[in-house]
Order: C-alpha cells, then sequence, then structure tokens
C-alpha cells in the first residue's frame, strides 16, 4: 500500500465536512473534502472527508476525543509539563516502578510525580455528644502522628533515589512528590485527572501474591479506570532501562480502538526498539481471522517500518496457561493491551483480558486507553 493514497474517513453534510476540516487541519493532518456523487459537479447532502492513509491513528484519536464527534470523556487539556505519575508504597516493587519510571522520563524530557496515600482507620460511628468530641481530638492527633510518619517515609524514600542517581543507578531526573490522605486507588485517579500524566507506572506485587488481592488491588482499579495509560510491573521484573525491552506482545480484537490504542503506544515508545507480537483470542479460528491478522502486520510493517512484526492466535480454552506458555517462547519482556473503561458490573462478572493478565501473570503491562 502506498502511505500517500487518500481514504475516506467519514462522510457528513458539508457544513459539518468543513468543521471537520478545520479541527484536521489545525492538527497539522491535510483534508480533502469530495463529492459522494461525482458524476453531478455540485455540493451534494453528504460529502466525504479524505485524509492520508499515514493520518489515520492520528485522524482516529482526535474523533474519539473531540465533543462534537467523539464521545470520549479523557481528559482533554494537556499539561504544562509532561509528566509522569507513579504511586508508591515504599516497597520494593515500588522502588523497581520508580527505576523504570524515572529512565522512561528522562528518556521523554518528563518531571517525575511521586504519589504516596495513606488511609486513616479511624471511622465516625454512633456516640455520644462527650464520645464524639474525645473521639475528634483523638482523630485529630492520630491523623497528625500518621501525616507525620508517611512525610518521613517519603523523605527517606526520596533519599534513596538521590543516592541511586549519585552512583548513576538512575538517571538525574527532576522530580516532586505528594502526600496524601484517601482512598489509594481514588486518590491516584484523582491525581490523574489533575496532572493528565502521559504515562502511570505503578509497582504490582508477584503472581502467587497477587491471586489473593482479587478485585480489591490498588493497580487493578487504576487499570480498570481505563483512563489514562498505565505501565504496571510485577516485582521481579528484571529490567531497570526501557531499551531493555525487545519483545512486546498486543492483544487485539480487530476494533478499531485497537488501532487508536497500538498508535498511542507507539508514539510513547517510538523511540525505543523492540518487536511486535500481536495475540488474538478466540473460539474458533478461521481463514478470515488469518486474513485481519495479516492485514495488520502489513500496516505495521508499513506504517512503523523496522520493527519485526508477527502475529499468534490463542483458543480461548486454557486461555491463560496458553498465554504464559506463548510468552516464555516468544520471550515475551512486556505485554500490551487496549483498556476501555468499565463499571464495576463488568469488571465483577467479565473482567477485561487486562484485569485477568495482571492478576495471573509475571509480565509486565501496558493498559493503553481505548
Amino acid at each position: 500500500m502506498k502511505k500517500d493514497r487518500l481514504i475516506t474517513l467519514a462522510i457528513h453534510t458539508y457544513p459539518k465536512a468543513l468543521i471537520l476540516k478545520g479541527i484536521l487541519e489545525s492538527q497539522g493532518i491535510a483534508v480533502t473534502i469530495q463529492n459522494v456523487n461525482l458524476l453531478k459537479p455540485v455540493i451534494s447532502p453528504g460529502v466525504r472527508v479524505r485524509i492520508h492513509e499515514q493520518d489515520l491513528p492520528h485522524a482516529l484519536e482526535i474523533l474519539e476525543t473531540d465533543p462534537v464527534f467523539g464521545k470520549s470523556d479523557t481528559v482533554s487539556e494537556k499539561p504544562q509539563k509532561n509528566r509522569i505519575l507513579i504511586p508508591i508504597d515504599f516497597s520494593d516493587y515500588s522502588l523497581m516502578a520508580c527505576r523504570l519510571g524515572f529512565d522512561f522520563a528522562a528518556a521523554h524530557q518528563a518531571e517525575v510525580v511521586l504519589l504516596h496515600t495513606f488511609l486513616s482507620p479511624f471511622t465516625m460511628g454512633s456516640l455520644s455528644l462527650a464520645e464524639t468530641i474525645s473521639h475528634e481530638l483523638k482523630e485529630s492527633e492520630e491523623h497528625k502522628l500518621l501525616f507525620a510518619k508517611a512525610n518521613r517515609e517519603m523523605t527517606s524514600f526520596c533519599e534513596k533515589l538521590h543516592q541511586l542517581m549519585v552512583e548513576g543507578e538512575i538517571p538525574q531526573t527532576p522530580f516532586i512528590y505528594r502526600v496524601c490522605e484517601g482512598v489509594p486507588e481514588d486518590t491516584i485517579i484523582l491525581m490523574a485527572k489533575e496532572l493528565n500524566p502521559s504515562l502511570i507506572v505503578m509497582g504490582s506485587r508477584g503472581k502467587t501474591q497477587k491471586e489473593i488481592d482479587l478485585i480489591g488491588s490498588v493497580t487493578a482499579e487504576v487499570v480498570d479506570y481505563g483512563n489514562f495509560p498505565v505501565f504496571a510491573i510485577p516485582e521481579g521484573f528484571k529490567y531497570t532501562h526501557v531499551s531493555d525491552i525487545k519483545n512486546v506482545a498486543f492483544f487485539t480484537n480487530f476494533d478499531q480502538q485497537d488501532l487508536i490504542s497500538l498508535d498511542t503506544f507507539m508514539r510513547l515508545f517510538h523511540d525505543y526498539s523492540f518487536g511486535i507480537r500481536f495475540f488474538h483470542l478466540t473460539e474458533k479460528s478461521d481463514a478470515w481471522t488469518e486474513i485481519k491478522l495479516a492485514g495488520i502486520r502489513d500496516y505495521c510493517q508499513s506504517h512503523y517500518p523496522g520493527r519485526e512484526i508477527d502475529y499468534k492466535i490463542i483458543g480461548e480454552d486454557n486461555f491463560l496457561d496458553n498465554v504464559e506458555r506463548l510468552f516464555q517462547e516468544a520471550s515475551i519482556d512486556v505485554m500490551v493491551v487496549p483498556n476501555r473503561k468499565r463499571n464495576i458490573f463488568a469488571r465483577l462478572f467479565n473482567p477485561s483480558i487486562a484485569h485477568k493478565m495482571l492478576f495471573h501473570t509475571d509480565t509486565p503491562l501496558i493498559a493503553i486507553p481505548s
């Protein structure tokens, strides 16, 4: 396929097509408006909005986030600074998240924001007036102690990071920190809405430990929120530099949103050299599935040249075991999953692939909102 061939992005009335043309051209995308009926050289009720094929992923992302042409509630305001958000709890896997997060931030000239959240154990019950006053005084003192303890731990953690910078273990990257009280997953999501980070980097525990956490995992809650890219790093991850990642698995369902997620991922990690293997989950493989996967491979080879591209079909029977086996065979370092924002019922009764993989594998996961 030629990269410069024109494709039809949408068909609208002429006034609406002009609005869309202005939006796309303001983002550097060349647009051509063409009559639907080429036999009659007049402006017909419906006109084609055509763009170059290579601009399709960017154009689709603009359509998804535009208040007129899309339905996304993703934060649209761009931050003044490029930021990487790293929630921490001072554990070893938080330190691993910082190693990778600081490496990524240095490569993208981004500022790191460390976030620690603590939860006060005090709750108000049915108390008399005298008991209420006593309880409030005790709670106030306890809150001060908890806040002071969290700040001391954060200061100690930051000193450790500065020491690692001096020793050359992590890059000299500017960072700030915040200590907040609240439910961790809710606080992380609120902070992400405020900062609009290009990436959230979080530590997650090993496979055997995660199995007991079920839906209560903080990382799982942030991933399921689905509005920001999340890099979830398990405790045993052996790499400390993103450039060490050589093989990436990308899960696809042949959805238009997958194309947007792929483009978002490639723009985040375009400076790194890695191969991509596409995985598709299906009950029954057929010729059409093979054709679509081959089409994705050809698309990637055309739009992201120089990368090794391959694909694999996975049966739904023993899905998790099959994935783990294929990951070992292909030496997969990181998996990428397009992720949609889901309500609580969907998460309980039909967990996303991202949620399943987060709990049943020790391979790092990058969830890309779609």
